[in-house]
């Protein structure tokens, strides 16, 4: 035993330093070579695990109490590997999403057997033993209750990091004891306990939206027509004709199913791609939801009335008499025929005439 712990530790903290490398994306040069750093910090954290296993550090017949301070860093192992796993790029993502869903399980249920879970973290540990792929950390149906959820549970995350920066730099100290150590390793269980969930939750998500796209072969015949189709528009382009017919408009791009794209709830129907740069679509997240204007009112005014859509006068002035011009004797006799037609209507049409029906 005293000769493979430090080759326990040592592996520990060649893991964990390529990790941190990876997150800070120092693993390599290229795609190529972060991916090989990534696969091999998966094998030392592999190699981690089945050394603890080896040791039996951690047996049904103990308790929290009986592992020491400096063991109860490898409580973590299964954590740390997992969030490496979820970042494969797999061909098949659905057995890589699984295969991290299992280790994440593993991670809990050593956690549970030590009773380091808390009362609601053993809730929902026992939530998503129940449904594992349609587990969440809150309610689906009550938006309210779902808010409030995530209000807490974004707390809890932020005061238990604060927590582990002010027990990281009271254990890199001198006078570091290992009271501090322990408190330390339980609270880097108890954060990443918290980050389990959400990962949890966010592969819960993904197998569901990897459940409604087609199946593989479907997508393959899909690539090869979309190929096919792309080499008869060279062709037809270079002669300037084709004998093929326009897509029909009720057809989607791409070859897809056409229909809708979401159900109702919010779940993909079909595969899709988003168009456009990632630039434009990040200025335009925080845009209102409704349509700025495109003129100022002043422009707006000057346009109406270009366009004849403002009927200029009225007001105070428009009240007033036009004064009679005396020299005007044809817009004189005008006035005094259709004054004197007003008297002849009046005497032919006495006040009242009219009323047969209702006289009073």
């Amino acid at each position: 035993m005293t000769e493979t712990m430090p080759s326990l530790r040592g592996l520990f903290a060649s893991a964990e330093d390529r990790q941190r490398k990876l997150e800070a994306g120092l693993g390599g040069a290229g795609e190529n070579g972060q991916h090989q750093q990534l696969r091999l910090a998966i094998d030392e954290y592999e190699a981690c695990r089945q050394a603890v296993e080896e040791l039996a550090l951690f047996s049904p017949n103990e308790t929290v109490d009986d592992i020491s301070s400096e063991n109860l860093r490898y409580l973590s192992i299964d954590y740390r590997l997992a969030e490496l796993i979820v970042k494969l790029d797999a061909r098949d993502r659905r057995t890589t999403l699984r295969r991290a869903r299992d280790t994440y399980e593993r991670f809990l249920g050593l956690l549970d057997r030590y009773g380091l879970l808390s009362k609601e973290d053993r809730k929902l540990f026992e939530r998503y033993l129940e449904e594992p792929g349609s587990f969440s950390t809150a309610s689906t149906t009550d938006m309210a209750a779902r808010r409030q959820t995530k209000i807490a549970r974004y707390k809890e995350e932020k005061r238990l990091k604060e927590k582990l920066e002010f027990l990281d730099r009271r254990a890199d100290g001198d006078d570091a004891d290992d009271a501090e150590l322990r408190q330390l390793n339980l609270t880097r269980a108890s954060f990443a306990v918290h980050q389990t969930f959400a990962s949890l939750e966010s592969i819960a998500q993904e197998e569901d939206v990897l459940a409604s796209a087609p199946p593989e072969p479907v997508l393959e015949q899909r690539r090869a027509a979309g190929a096919d189709g792309r080499l008869r528009d060279g062709e037809a382009g270079r002669d300037g004709s084709s004998e093929t017919l326009d897509r029909p408009a009720s057809r989607p791009l791409g070859g897809g199913r056409g229909g809708p794209l979401l159900s109702r709830d919010g779940r993909p129907l079909q595969p899709f791609t988003l168009l456009g740069g990632r630039e434009g679509v990040r200025q335009g997240v925080f845009r209102p939801g409704h349509n700025l204007p495109t003129m100022s009112i002043d422009e707006y005014l000057e346009e109406e009335k270009r366009r004849g859509g403002i009927i200029e006068g009225g007001g105070a002035e428009s009240g007033r008499a036009i004064e009679p011009d005396e020299d005007d004797m044809g817009r004189a006799d005008a006035e005094t025929m259709k004054a004197r037609e007003w008297d002849e209507f009046k005497d032919a049409n006495p006040r009242g005439s009219g009323n047969t029906m209702n006289r009073g």
